[in-house]
């Protein structure tokens, strides 16, 4: 099979969909490879050890999706990557549509396969191509939230950690996930007040066997929500449904009555955010105020360490990379019912349930899909 790689496009996105180890990998199983120029050069990944992979250059995007059988990227195609896709090619990627009506319209009408990391299931359970990026996102999450507490950056001037003689910051994360879990062990660390909310009582009481007296553990309701979130200087969006907008756990009520100087870190923005306020921010600029509390709703927040997170994605969807190349989408598909809940868009109709009842849209089940 012919796969390209284009650089991506996005804001401050210097992630790269393939390093050239894992061309290496798909060279040896007998697949040609095509690498944008510059492509992984922001991160240390030069033309020059792609070339010695096996990869050949391509001068541009337009290049990379002319002939490709299947494109691999790390972030959802861009209205001028969309452009460039045709009937049958696939598209391996991040895609997050629930939220994002214009770029599902363009992938139906494009008539490409879309597979989408996000909704790639595992045997026991999880969504193992969002997992990496979840670590990297819930870990920085912490790092932004201290940071923007600072007077300079807009916050109420607190210490996540206190010192003696002062309290530390009251954390609050919003969903004891992926994302929740990681961002709790940096909190731990930095010596925060931590309260972790959630519906799951079994990955509470995990954490508390783990944790202790360390942090604090909440059955998630509206009330417990609001009461936490109110006391809160940092509050932390982790919530998933998988394939689905995020639920909008804080109202913009509650951010009308929070702390002035306190700070959001929605994490769920790729699914359309677990706040009434968020909209989606970019790394240049990657705040905005409402009633006084900081906003940061990065879409993209695993692409500031862009080297760790490429390294760290391609750890957990070259396998799936391989047996698309190997087998062709469909029998790759049909012989992995997991892999197979990534099929998002294919042909003009769309195979994930909740992607079509976020816009209304006719679904068709994967299984007929692959009839």
């Amino acid at each position: 099979m012919r796969i390209a790689v284009p650089r991506e496009i996005k804001n401050h996105e210097y992630r790269v969909g393939l390093t050239p180890a894992s061309v290496r990998e798909l060279v040896a199983h007998g697949h040609e490879l095509w690498v944008q120029a510059g492509a992984g050069a922001a991160i240390g990944l030069d033309d020059a050890q792609y070339l010695a992979a096996g990869a050949r250059i391509a001068a541009d995007a337009a290049e990379c999706f002319a002939s490709a059988e299947m494109i691999v990227k790390v972030k959802e195609p861009q209205p001028s990557e969309i452009a460039l896709l045709r009937e049958g090619q696939i598209l391996y990627t991040y895609l997050h549509l629930a939220p994002d009506r214009a770029q599902t319209e363009g992938l139906i009408a494009s008539g490409a396969v879309c597979i989408a990391y996000e909704t790639v299931t595992a045997p026991g359970g999880g969504l193992p191509l969002l997992a990496p990026m979840s670590e990297v996102a819930g870990r920085m999450a912490v790092q932004a939230g201290a940071a923007h507490l600072e007077k300079s950056k807009g916050g109420m001037g607190v210490l996540l950690g206190g010192v003696p003689g002062v309290a530390p910051a009251s954390v609050v994360i919003l969903g004891a996930g992926v994302v929740g879990t990681n961002a709790l062990q940096m909190a731990v660390g930095l010596g925060a007040q931590i309260t972790v909310l959630d519906r799951n009582v079994d990955r509470l009481r995990a954490l508390d066997l783990v944790f202790g007296n360390r942090i604090r553990t909440l059955y998630s309701t509206a009330q417990t929500v609001e009461d936490a979130v109110l006391a809160a200087d940092l509050v932390i969006g982790g919530v998933l449904i998988p394939g689905a907008a995020a639920p909008k756990l804080v109202t913009r009520d509650m951010v009308a009555r929070m702390q002035r100087g306190a700070v959001v870190v929605d994490v769920a923005i790729d699914q359309g955010g677990c706040f009434e306020t968020s909209h989606a921010t970019t790394h240049a600029e990657p705040t905005y105020l409402v009633d006084g509390v900081v906003h940061y709703c990065v879409a993209n927040m695993p692409g500031a360490v862009a080297r760790t997170s490429t390294f760290a994605l391609n750890n957990a969807t070259l396998r799936h990379a391989l047996a698309i190349a190997d087998h062709g989408w469909r029998d790759a598909l049909r012989a992995d019912p997991h892999l197979a809940q990534g099929l998002n868009v294919v042909a003009g109709q769309v195979g994930c349930a909740p992607v079509a009842r976020a816009h209304g849209l006719a679904h068709r089940p994967v299984a007929e899909l692959l009839a």
